[in-house]
């Protein structure tokens, strides 16, 4: 990754509300060399590249607070469903200690990664839970849902939706290609819970990859 490409990832991270910015770069630095490291006994990731680690996996996963910016500074409690190696989870809280933040996975390898890498930055702010979000006897407890890369808008909605207390809203991360359930047809299916999708405008990364982010949120609250 050249020196230029570097800075343009790092003034992504500042307009995305990251302050101490030269810790937060430190600290994913060393989350890039614990991921590259352990991936190569656990396969955690299929991203093995340096400028696709700051570009898909950093910049992403701090996307959302480019466009939800009331992350940056309010105490939400957010749960992060099917966050593989822990991403955004550990990036958002290695950012913003205003975040309390529970990742939550089904595959007890990359659970006990993202403890790992808690453990190593002392993330007083991130707890990891080994489990299938369907399954978790959790209820009403969590301002926000993450997935990223994770399943369909309505599957998630289904297994999370428990999750959330009654003012919280879930966040799916999605790109173009991704991005094929019209709104009509979620809403469709999820009015009748008091639940609206929205959708946001397409936004590109520093590296050029396409996002969108959808969002389910209480009908009083749209």
């Amino acid at each position: 990754m050249s020196e230029k490409q570097f800075e343009e990832i790092k003034s992504y991270c500042e307009q995305c509300g990251v302050i101490k910015i030269e810790k937060f770069m430190e600290n994913c630095s060393i989350l890039k060399t614990l991921l590259f490291s352990e991936n190569k006994k656990h396969n955690l990731t299929r991203i093995t590249e340096d400028s696709d680690y700051w570009n898909k996996h950093i910049a992403d996963s701090l996307s959302i607070a480019c466009l939800f910016p009331e992350l940056r500074e309010k105490h939400f409690t957010l749960a992060d469903v099917g966050c593989g190696a822990g991403f955004p989870s550990l990036v958002l809280a290695i950012a913003f200690a205003n975040l309390k933040i529970t990742a939550i996975d089904s595959i007890q390898k990359k659970i006990n990664f993202v403890a790992l890498v808690a453990k190593e930055l002392g993330l007083q702010n991130l707890d990891v839970i080994w489990g299938r979000a369907r399954e978790l006897k959790i209820v009403g407890k969590f301002d926000i849902v993450t997935a990223r890369a994770v399943a369909e808008p309505i599957k998630i909605f289904k297994e999370s939706r428990k999750f959330l207390n009654k003012t919280g809203k879930i966040v799916i991360f999605q790109t173009p290609k991704t991005d094929t359930a019209p709104l009509d047809v979620l809403n469709k299916w999820t009015y009748k819970y008091s639940y609206i999708w929205k959708k946001s405008s397409e936004f590109i990364l520093p590296g050029g990859d396409r996002r969108i982010f959808i969002s389910a949120v209480p009908v009083r609250y749209e």
